[in-house]
């Protein structure tokens, strides 16, 4: 199928943009990894100092477009895969040095515009919510998961209030006839108690799906292990986050990687780690005034960043048993 561009008068803005160049500093040179290329943005900008290469990565095949433009013009600095970020380790980079690894976690405004996608609550017609290299769409969940799955992806990856309410309601209407988009914000409207009238009833049951379409919890975690091995002395892994189930996964990764764990004075005491990175600071870089003005879908954004001391490429992590709960929600998919 041939990749489209939505046109619209409205601008995707990289969010933070000046904020992580100044990070990763692409002005010394190096080559840099953006695992989540999209538009392009960070890419561009890193590109305007001469003595870098990027790397794009993008599941989304429709970023080839604007891939292809930036290879035009830089054939000898600039390289796109259209793989999953996760898979990054599987490149082949022993040569490359690489100095910066960004991840930008949020969908574009071309992916929240595109009506094939379906990611958003204001589209008419069938869920989908797939970015690439998917094995079910948002159709699959709501129709075929039982009421208390649905609980599940809804309070975990949502933090849903009244997702026992609304999986309930779900499963009525879907006994009747097959539910799609118009059908599953009409349920969740009129599932809910209190109204907000800040933010759209439907927000955080979409968010929770396309959570779980992507696997973006896994996607996060993986990602973040690989990006930590792969970087080279001195290299910084940046990672901006829109909501708080992605930040809590960075800032534990963070944390994790530059912190000892506090332990009794009457237990015996053991070798101690070493660690390999740095966090320059725990507050995570927020948006400025200005950038909310110009982009107030920024105003969630945070951006965490780590700076790698030594080449190793063995990383000491309990990730992957810290956020097991989430990972065995997201395994809810091979019932499908």
């Amino acid at each position: 199928m041939e990749a489209t561009i939505v046109s619209d008068t409205a601008k995707h803005y990289p969010v933070l943009l000046k904020e992580v160049i100044s990070v990763i500093s692409p002005q010394h040179g190096g080559t840099f990894i953006d695992c989540t290329f999209g538009q392009g943005g960070y890419a561009k900008e890193i590109l305007k100092y001469k003595d870098t290469k990027v790397i794009g990565l993008d599941r989304d095949k429709d970023s080839q477009i604007i891939a292809d433009k930036i290879y035009n013009k830089f054939p000898d600095r600039f390289l796109f895969k259209n793989i999953k970020f996760s898979k990054l380790n599987n490149l082949k980079l022993s040569n490359e040095n690489i100095k910066g690894i960004i991840f930008d976690l949020g969908y574009s405004f071309t992916q929240m515009k595109d009506p094939k996608k379906g990611l958003s609550f204001n589209h008419i017609g069938n869920l989908n919510m797939q970015l690439g290299y998917n094995n079910f769409s948002a159709s699959d969940v709501i129709n075929q998961l039982d009421e208390k799955n649905l609980y599940k992806i809804f309070k975990y990856f949502g933090d849903e209030k009244e997702a026992k309410f609304i999986s309930k309601n779900i499963v009525r209407e879907r006994a009747i006839k097959k539910i799609n988009t118009e059908d599953l914000v009409k349920i969740i409207e009129n599932t809910k108690r209190k109204k907000n009238f800040k933010t759209h009833s439907a927000t955080k049951v979409f968010q929770a799906l396309r959570i779980f379409v992507n696997k973006e919890v896994s996607e996060l975690i993986f990602g973040l292990i690989n990006s930590a091995k792969i970087l080279k002395k001195d290299g910084i892994l940046a990672v901006v986050s829109f909501h708080s189930l992605e930040d809590k996964i960075i800032k534990y990764f963070f944390k994790n990687l530059t912190e000892s764990k506090s332990f009794s004075r009457y237990e015996p005491k053991t070798e101690q780690r070493k660690f390999y990175f740095k966090m320059p600071s725990k507050k995570p870089i927020v948006p400025s005034e200005k950038e909310l003005k110009d982009n107030p879908s920024s105003r969630s954004a945070k951006l965490r960043y780590l700076i790698k001391k030594d080449n190793i490429y063995k990383i000491e992590t309990d990730i992957i048993d810290q956020f097991h709960e989430l990972l065995e929600i997201e395994n809810l998919s091979f019932k499908l």
